[in-house]
């Protein structure tokens, strides 16, 4: 029988950085195959992983949950029968609706060999509350569906304010584990561990429970229900859309610009870019950004942005350079005009 992971999360959470993170540590030995779901025209996140040793089928040509939907269980039952996966990892777009994905897999449970083994929903922790107040319809869909909630960022939180994040997120799903340790904190069998709904600690208290016969009421004495002011980051979106009311696919609120080019970029130039695309409101309302480019002074960049932040690292080189930019409202041809394409 084949494994189902299905690793959701919004924009920028950290999905690809994760599904590495597992293959390294908790997956070592299995067939596996990533089935991937890019938004856009253009993928950027299979050149991070096709040195894993994993297959690794991009679909670009809309979400999963959108346009995909009909056509997703003959692929994955195409995939099965090419490959004989032991597990089989999806990671749909960051603008899908999990739930969606769910029913895609189990539409099909009755006629393959598999089992849908854990969804899970990457969530950033920083971003929690601004996504949930401005893109709710996609964003809370992915919290309320998952079985397992693996917050990205963690460490960047306040101890209180972290509490609050994980209240948010519990009024939306109660029953969901919630995994809010840093990364490098912990391994990947770890997290493995809570995506499968094996709690350890849950299983050696209740053997203490059972051997000493006794089964009593929590008396911790803590109110674990805490109310804060909200975050900095707790803006209200301006892009005009109302988010969280009717149903909406993903392509009738989010807009991609994407390109491949071989132009080669500064870091003082893509960090000149990456701040316009932060700090003002020209290009539309940013929500990712993301790029493997060639670097004038050698060797490749790699960036990401989110709102509010970004980061430029030196990466590996790929076929050639990609650039991706996803949001709502975009003046695509501004967006050409700051990357000089």
């Amino acid at each position: 029988m084949t494994k189902i992971d299905i690793i959701s999360g919004f924009l920028g959470a950290g999905k690809t950085t994760l599904i590495k993170k597992l293959i390294e540590e908790a997956y070592n030995g299995e067939k596996l195959m990533l089935i991937e779901n890019e938004f856009g025209e253009i993928g950027i996140d299979g050149g991070f992983l096709n040195n894993s040793g994993v297959e690794i089928t991009e679909m670009n040509s809309g979400c999963i949950c959108c346009s995909l939907v009909g056509d997703f269980g003959t692929a994955l039952k195409d995939a099965l029968a090419k490959y004989s996966p032991d597990r089989i990892i999806i990671e749909p777009s960051g603008v899908g609706k999990l739930s969606d994905v769910i029913k895609a897999v189990e539409n099909i449970e009755h006629e393959v060999d598999i089992k849908l083994n854990s969804s899970v929903a990457v969530v950033d922790a920083i971003k929690c509350k601004m996504y949930m107040d401005n893109f709710g319809e996609f964003f809370n869909n992915q919290i309320e569906s998952a079985n397992t909630i693996i917050l990205s960022r963690s460490q960047k939180l306040s101890e209180e304010k972290l509490e609050l994040v994980v209240s948010q997120i519990r009024q939306h799903n109660s029953s969901a584990h919630i995994i809010t340790t840093n990364w490098e904190e912990i391994s990947g069998k770890q997290i493995v561990t809570a995506m499968e709904r094996e709690n350890l600690l849950e299983k050696e208290l209740l053997a203490e429970e059972k051997e000493h016969h006794h089964d009593e009421e929590c008396s911790c004495g803590h109110d674990h229900d805490h109310e804060h002011q909200h975050q900095h980051h707790d803006k209200e979106c301006d892009c005009g859309h109302n988010h969280n009311h009717g149903h909406h696919h993903a392509d009738e609120v989010f807009t991609s610009w994407g390109v491949e080019t071989p132009k080669k970029y500064s870091k003082e130039e893509i960090n000149e870019i990456l701040k316009f695309l932060s700090e003002t409101s020209d290009y539309g309302i940013i929500l990712r950004a993301k790029g493997i480019i060639p670097c004038t002074e050698g060797g490749w960049i790699n960036f990401d942005l989110v709102p509010g932040e970004y980061e430029v690292r030196i990466g590996v080189a790929d076929y050639t350079g990609r650039l991706c930019v996803i949001g709502t409202n975009l003046d695509k041809d501004k967006i050409e005009q700051l990357f000089h394409i």
